[in-house]
């Protein structure tokens, strides 16, 4: 990946910002959610999952999970310490099986065995933030509802100044205010690729990175 040649040596935000979505759209333009699924509830417990855990880990234990309750009203009904047990590697597995259990029944009894289609609804559901609505809104329905907010768009905003926010809240109304609504589906599934592959925690990739001159990081290096 080759350093941007256009420079943005003291644009005005706006520029600076539309510089940062095109170079994005540029190196990730076809960018899809990274967890494994079929229809809309996997997707759902998948994302539910991944909370503090990686997409990898998630991908690889779900087709157990799918195949022991294929369909969201067998998990609605599944004994809590069975689902324990196939998803214990991702983490706070407890607390995670219970949301599942609890997120298919609410589907079940509430909305017909259908995963619902707004952020108000899916609210509803144990273990359903505005991150994981956001995911299954995007990803699934096409409905750009806001930005999803996970660790990588928390770091790499913040470090590119597209906010200054640490509460995920805050940080997706930032981000909603500088990405036009059509991009904000895109625009999530973009900084989180680009959070794995250049911008990553602990030793950012910079030497490779198109967003360099665009970077005012004090985690920047040269």
């Amino acid at each position: 990946m080759k350093r941007a040649k256009e420079k943005a040596s003291g644009p005005d935000e706006a520029r600076r910002v539309s510089l940062i979505l095109r170079r994005l759209n540029q190196d990730y333009s076809d960018v899809v959610c990274a967890l494994t699924h079929s229809n809309a509830w996997e997707l759902l417990a998948a994302t539910i999952l991944s909370a503090q855990c990686t997409d990898v880990r998630v991908n690889i234990v779900t087709p157990a999970l799918f195949a022991a309750y294929p369909s969201v009203q067998t998990l609605a009904v599944a004994a809590q310490p069975d689902v324990e047990q196939l998803v214990r590697t991702t983490g706070f597995f407890r607390n995670k099986a219970k949301n599942l259990i609890g997120a298919a029944k609410g589907i079940v009894e509430r909305y017909n065995g259908q995963v619902p289609t707004t952020m108000e609804e899916l609210l509803t559901l144990p273990g359903v933030a505005r991150k994981t609505a956001n995911v299954v809104l995007g990803s699934w329905f096409g409905i750009a509802s806001g930005v999803v907010v996970d660790t990588h768009v928390s770091r790499i905003s913040n470090r590119l100044g597209l906010t200054k926010a640490a509460d995920p809240k805050k940080i997706e109304q930032d981000l909603m205010k500088v990405s036009p609504k059509k991009r904000w589906v895109l625009f999530s599934h973009q900084i989180i690729h680009h959070g794995r592959a250049v911008c990553v925690a602990r030793k950012p990739k910079c030497d490779i990175c198109r967003l360099y001159d665009l970077c005012s990081s004090k985690e920047k290096t040269s």
